[in-house]
């Protein structure tokens, strides 16, 4: 198994009412195909997500990003000692290892994964498959320190003038420890909630997937009977868009620059994204779940 750096995303799933219906919409929209022996998404027959069933209808309809972990009791505790909650204690999944889900200051939720017989992920960064994750806050100074004093993690401001934004962007980009910070080893950012969003939407995370083409991967969610909830637009990184699926989850495309300068993307297990920061608001509130249940 690829040897994960504590703290990068290494899983994704979707908990979704109507698990057929979800692997209809997903398996249109990416290309994917479903391993009939466990609830995994496929690209070309490498793990790149899972579709699970939602237990409790009290849960939201929502995509989850797993940080990898060596031991997930030890995280858990300082996860609570650094502002955190745990949402759901770690738990024994199987082949899948040990999974939790934990809230950060700002009620972002996300989950752990100890690694069992796989290691999450077996492609990243390619049409289909997840390449970004970016945490929404209103606090952001206490979100920063946060995710640098459970994780370590490396960050950098973006600069508004690099990214085509206004002077007051704050936008934070996360490399993970023993890396150089910046858009070579970056996985994801954090983002501020703005006045564009709704007084009430809360911290959250917003899982990104790669696509070949940004507007057609709109056109076809609406098809399929999801919306386009943030259209696409030009970043210096790409073309994105924040789209919920036809179940409600919400989640973003993005269409990397053809001729754009950098390293190619990487697909092994272990790969980092090779992305950059996303600036585009997606003004709909979403609720932040108060415990939860993976659907494992």
């Amino acid at each position: 198994m690829a040897v994960r750096t504590e703290g990068t995303p290494c899983w994704v799933d979707a908990q979704l009412p109507d698990l057929e219906a979800g692997k209809r919409f997903y398996g249109e929209l990416f290309g994917w195909t479903f391993d009939p022996d466990r609830d995994e998404a496929l690209l070309r027959g490498r793990r790149v997500a899972g579709l699970v069933p939602k237990r409790d209808g009290r849960m939201p309809t929502t995509w989850t990003v797993y940080l990898a972990t060596e031991n997930a009791g030890t995280l858990a505790a300082r996860i609570g000692a650094a502002g955190g909650r745990m949402v759901m204690d770690p738990y024994p999944v199987g082949p899948f290892g040990v999974l939790a889900l934990a809230a950060d200051p700002g009620g972002a939720v996300f989950g752990l994964r100890q690694a069992g017989d796989d290691d999450g992920f077996a492609t990243v960064n390619e049409p289909g498959a997840f390449c970004w994750m970016e945490v929404y806050t209103r606090r952001p100074d206490a979100v920063d320190t946060f995710y640098a004093t459970v994780f370590g993690y490396l960050g950098r401001q973006a600069d508004p003038e690099e990214e085509g934004a206004g002077p007051d962007l704050d936008y934070r980009v996360w490399s993970p420890p023993g890396s150089r910070p910046g858009d070579g080893s970056a996985f994801g950012g954090r983002a501020v909630i703005t006045d564009d969003f709704p007084a009430e939407m809360p911290g959250h995370v917003l899982v990104h997937f790669c696509v070949e083409d940004c507007d057609r991967a709109c056109d076809t969610t609406v098809r399929l009977g999801g919306r386009v909830v943030a259209p696409a637009r030009d970043t210096p990184h790409g073309r994105v868009a924040v789209l919920r699926d036809n179940q409600g989850a919400l989640f973003a495309v993005l269409e990397e620059p053809r001729d754009g300068p950098g390293p190619a993307p990487e697909t092994g297990a272990g790969a980092p994204a090779r992305t950059g920061p996303r600036t585009e608001p997606h003004p709909e509130p979403r609720s932040s779940p108060e415990s939860g249940d993976t659907g494992r």
